[in-house]
């Protein structure tokens, strides 16, 4: 009998809700999408906004509990299935460096990267949630070196989340692609659940583009 509750994630196409679909997918776990055209400006609908009032996606709701944010959808959904064994459970020595390399994400990454591609002065060295750009990116490379994952030999959902994250970011020319940093993201690239996922994307992302031809022809 499967008790799984059923979950819904908001997705659209290439964006950080990507992620999140891909973590479902190495979860083997049944779920629904409930996509939006963000090219059509789905997502700040009324409708969207009551799910996530900052008009973003992912967000994925679970029977009745709602989460939203990259870093909490990995963590709460890892969490959820232990069975797939992409989390360290709380008592595991692994923990600890699993979850920081998940908010360190959100939390020290992406700020440094926004800032950068804004060319913002960042604060001091006190005052940036990340210390430095330069700091951070040695961090990680020296983290991927030992690799070949974040934790080592052991693959995880920080994985997934930092290997799309690294794609994107080398790709458009946001991070160097320092040569660990290359090996790391054509090894999780390879991964089964990110080919199908990225293959729907591009379907997806097309579907969504004519979408908003027709009405624009149309209005």
């Amino acid at each position: 009998m499967n008790t799984t509750p059923p979950i819904t994630l908001f997705y659209s196409p290439q964006t950080r809700a990507t992620g999140a679909r891909v973590l479902l997918e190495e979860l083997k776990v049944p779920y629904d999408l409930h996509i939006l055209n963000m090219k059509a400006g789905e997502q700040r609908q009324p409708a969207y906004l009551a799910i996530n009032p900052l008009g973003k996606v992912p967000a994925v709701r679970v029977g009745e509990t709602l989460v939203t944010e990259q870093g909490a959808i990995y963590l709460y959904l890892a969490d959820l299935f232990p069975a797939a064994g992409l989390a360290p459970d709380l008592t595991d020595p692994d923990r600890g460096a699993y979850v920081r390399w998940l908010f360190i994400y959100g939390s020290c990454f992406e700020p440094a990267v926004v800032d950068r591609c804004l060319k913002r002065e960042p604060g001091s060295l006190n005052d940036t949630p990340y210390a430095s750009y330069e700091s951070l990116i040695d961090t990680l490379e020296a983290t991927l070196t030992r690799g070949p994952y974040l934790l080592g030999n052991r693959f995880t959902a920080a994985d997934l989340l930092w290997g799309i994250a690294l794609r994107w970011t080398t790709m458009f020319g946001l991070v160097e692609a320092r040569p660990v940093f290359q090996a790391y993201i054509d090894r999780i690239g390879s991964r089964a659940s990110i080919e199908k996922v990225s293959a729907d994307d591009v379907v997806m992302l097309e579907d969504h583009d004519a979408a908003v031809r027709a009405k624009a022809l149309v209005g």
